[in-house]
């Protein structure tokens, strides 16, 4: 009770001290308010991103099951990964959480777990029935999926195991924000009828609020009992019951007292024998150690947030050391205060004080300064979090389906760091005004009299002060200035296209119904139609847009010049209508373009290889084509490939049979050479790549527009609706979107940093300014005596601005070699710049020094502003 009672009169006395100097508490407070606030801000995103808790009952229960292996399986008919799980297909140390059904269906029947629930990506969907169709995002969920995660209904009921049976009505449960987008929230949604890919289905329920998305950026409007995905997903009829295709995640609860070890041993040998006897050979080679592994839900379902962890431990490290550079302003501040306090010190240390009583007196005003400033800092969190959620969100096609809240985990953040921050900057001047003479100090002499001792030490408490603020500015700023180099070099790449006034949406026809043949006549007619719009330049069609992130290659084996041996190489891979290039303005080095013929063979091969499918499965063999598909290459393959040669009538690709692991297939043949571009990514180094024609599938249209590309979309929604109510177009955007929307990181990451920079360098030079106006303050008299004894005014500007633009000096040299060591753990997230880029380096240091002078010429000319008369007089 004494302890408690002793605190309280501290806090007291403290808060009566601070109201005497309202201008520093102000400063100080919003210093530290603006340090304190960015740190939570940026760790409330962290949290959400990196640790947030799955939205399921019992996390800690549940288990995701993993498989690695030293090879990567062969024989399989396809691999899945939907972004839930982080998978590795490479050949060397592969790794993966997909499998298949019938894997599915004998982990089910374990003793060791409660329940066994399945979960894949349901394919691209449209939604009908409730206004204009529209894509939506699905998932393929099995019977038991949210009794299994122990998932309640915000309205009607969840998909049972009934529902998950071919014969039963089909069901659909909507995600709760998606239920208030597209219906309201309104109760009457639930028994209503829409049609999923032309499938009717009923509205049985609405998930409950919290339960978002499993993995952090994968959210979903629907969910599906994965029995209908055949029926949804046609073309996916022949990988549904086929155990060599994997595709299925899966997610256990371990039953009670069964233990993971126990559960991982009996699941491991199940693979085993699955992988050795499932197919008609074994999928893994005797020398892959295949191994199945039991990893935590919470572990597993990452989703997409390693692809912001990077970026926002850059982020953490720049507001941590800008709330440093707070802490070294307000230690600055705190010291001058105890300087004047020195007599009041000495007065209390003579009666008899204890020098840890004041100790704690002197830290209970710091840490009183730190929680005002840590309130602050939670209204500028608060704000800080939603607008760089905002931030993210904008630049996404799909919703990440998270929030940044200031929960309980978060506002302990900030409690901690205030408390932290508090004793920091609050401990070198409290030992500071401890440790002084009492003699001097009791007989009232001034500041500059009292301080002699201090004085000989160049490198004084406030000048290491300020040298730490400089260096830590360095830094901060050495990092932002190599971001917004990368940002701008990203932006300056040659993607070997032209990016003006074009816009692209996609189409899905086979969700509509159509048949491979009826969707290349659709796409010619909406071709035709769309190309005689006035102000429409050209039109063509693609698997994807570039720089849109989707990504195809392939793997071919060829014999190249001067050798007799075949070798397997890969190629990037995107099949084009005619009109591709034209479009996009990449040019025709040589040869010829597509004609209707090449597109006529080009279908054939899609049948061919559908009906293989079908004949794995039972159905007749197919009759092989005997025509190599055409092929345009661009330079890059050509100069890679055919080196030294014309490729122009070159074969690559065929296989004649004569080894059982590779069908017999007539391959590729080049007609024309195309110049190099980007394909998915401005990152990314432009590859060997092929171009055929596209035939049967989904696509995105590119339009080129004599104007803004924008204000076509509404015309050519009518376009297409006048041909089918039924398609709806698809991640509409211009290709100067796409390309923006890919940067979106790197623009996040570099805008935030320049503004911490920014901060950090008006902080530091805060210190500087305050540092060296109390230092003019404290030398009145010394500059009275040499300006009576003849020194220029100046020699007086001179002397002051050196001493600052020394410590700037010992400040960035000591946080040049900081950078340079933190440059090279941010190589990842750099472009086109090394971490010792001297372009920058030599910005930043002129910046600095620049900035350095300013701060430290206001003192230095209110110096001059001395009269000799009066500063002999000080003290």
């Amino acid at each position: 009770m004494g302890f408690l009672f002793t605190l309280w009169q501290d806090v007291k006395y403290g808060a009566r001290l601070l109201g005497r100097t309202p201008v520093l508490t102000l400063v100080a407070v919003l210093t530290l308010g603006l340090g304190i606030g960015a740190n939570t801000a940026i760790f409330s995103v962290i949290d959400a991103v990196a640790f947030r808790s799955l939205p399921v009952q019992h996390a800690e229960q549940l288990f995701v099951p993993r498989w690695i292996a030293n090879k990567r399986p062969s024989h399989l008919h396809g691999m899945s990964s939907y972004g839930d799980t982080q998978e590795n297909f490479r050949d060397v140390n592969p790794t993966g959480s997909s499998f298949s059904r019938v894997f599915f269906e004998q982990v089910s029947k374990s003793e060791f777990f409660s329940d066994v629930a399945g979960f894949a990506n349901a394919g691209p969907i449209t939604i009908s029935g409730n206004g204009p169709a529209s894509s939506i995002r699905g998932q393929s969920v099995t019977g038991n999926f949210f009794s299994t995660l122990g998932i309640h209904p915000a309205a009607g009921r969840l998909l049972g195991p009934a529902d998950d049976n071919f014969s039963a009505p089909p069901a659909l449960v909507l995600n709760y924000l998606y239920w208030q987008k597209a219906f309201g929230g309104s109760p009457s949604a639930v028994g209503k009828v829409v049609k999923i890919n032309n499938v009717p289905f009923t509205i049985v329920g609405v998930a409950e609020p919290r339960f978002v998305a499993l993995s952090f950026g994968n959210m979903y409007d629907v969910w599906l009992p994965m029995s209908f995905q055949p029926v949804t997903f046609p073309r996916f009829r022949n990988r549904y019951n086929d155990p060599l295709s994997w595709w299925m995640l899966m997610i256990a609860r371990l039953k009670p007292g069964v233990s993971a070890v126990q559960a991982q041993s009996a699941m491991d040998v199940l693979f085993r024998n699955f992988t050795l006897h499932a197919g008609d050979k074994p999928m893994f080679s005797d020398d892959s150690n295949q191994k199945l592994q039991l990893v935590p839900a919470q572990k597993a379902l990452v989703g997409e947030s390693p692809r912001y962890a990077d970026p926002l431990r850059v982020l953490m490290a720049a507001v941590g050391m800008v709330l440093l550079i707070a802490c070294a302003n307000v230690a600055g501040l705190v010291l001058a205060r105890a300087t004047a306090r020195r007599r009041e010190i000495a007065v209390r240390l003579a009666l008899g004080a204890w020098r840890v009583r004041l100790l704690r007196q002197l830290l209970t005003e710091s840490v009183l300064l730190a929680v005002m400033g840590g309130g602050l800092g939670i209204l500028v969190a608060f704000w800080g979090a939603r607008a760089l959620v905002r931030m993210i969100g904008s630049m996404q096609f799909t919703p990440l389906g998270f929030s940044a809240t200031l929960d309980g985990r978060v506002l302990a953040f900030t409690a901690a760091i205030s408390l932290l921050t508090g004793i920091l900057f609050g401990l070198a001047p409290a030992f500071r005004s401890l440790h002084l003479d009492l003699t001097p100090a009791l007989r009232g002499a001034s500041q500059s009299t009292a301080a002699q001792p201090e004085r000989r030490r160049w490198l004084s408490s406030g000048n290491a002060l300020v040298v730490l603020q400089a260096a830590l500015a360095m830094v901060v700023l050495m990092g932002a200035g190599l971001l917004v180099r990368t940002l701008a070099n990203l932006k300056n790449v040659d993607p070997g296209f032209d990016t003006r006034n074009l816009l692209t949406f996609n189409l899905e026809p086979s969700l509509a119904g159509y048949k491979p043949a009826q969707i290349d006549n659709l796409y010619r007619d909406l071709d035709q139609r769309i190309a005689a719009m006035p102000g429409v330049i050209a039109v063509s069609y693609s698997e994807s847009a570039l720089l849109a992130g989707s990504w195809s290659r392939t793997g071919f084996r060829y014999v190249p010049p001067n050798s007799s041996k075949r070798v397997e190489v890969e190629a990037d891979y995107m099949p084009v209508s005619p009109d591709f290039f034209s479009t996009l303005k990449i040019p025709m080095l040589s040869g010829r373009n597509f004609s209707a013929l090449d597109y006529k063979v080009s279908a054939d091969e899609d049948a061919f290889e559908l009906a293989q499918r079908d004949a794995r499965n039972g159905g007749p063999q197919p009759e092989m084509p005997s025509t190599p598909v055409p092929a345009l290459i661009n330079s890059l393959f050509a100069k890679k490939y055919f080196p030294g040669m014309n490729p122009i009538g070159q074969r690559f690709g065929a296989e004649d049979g004569s080894d059982s692991e590779r069908p017999k297939n007539p391959g590729y043949e080049v007609i024309g050479i195309v110049g190099d571009a980007k394909y998915n990514s401005l990152r990314r180094d432009i590859d060997p790549t092929m171009y055929v024609p596209l035939t049967g599938s989904s696509a995105d249209f590119e339009v080129r527009t004599a104007g803004d590309p924008r204000s076509f979309i509404s015309s050519i929604r009518d376009v297409i609706d006048q041909r089918d109510s039924n398609l709806p177009m698809i991640r509409v955007a211009t290709q100067s979107e796409q390309i923006e929307m890919r940067l979106a990181a790197e623009r996040i990451v570099a805008q935030l940093s320049s503004f911490f920079g920014v901060v950090a360098l008006i902080l530091a030079c805060m210190g500087l300014y305050g540092l060296l106006s109390y230092e003019v303050t404290r030398k009145t008299r010394e500059i009275g005596i040499r300006m009576a004894l003849g020194a220029s005014r100046s020699d007086l500007v001179r002397m002051v601005v050196s001493q600052g633009l020394i410590l700037a000096v010992i400040g960035t040299s000591a946080g040049l070699a900081a950078a340079l060591g933190i440059g090279h753990l941010m190589t990842k997230l750099l472009y086109g710049v090394k971490p010792a880029d001297p372009i920058t380096l030599i910005a930043v240091t002129v910046l600095l020094m620049f900035i350095a002078a300013v701060a430290a010429l206001v003192p230095a000319r209110r110096a001059t502003t001395v009269d000799p008369v009066i500063a002999l007089r000080y003290e």
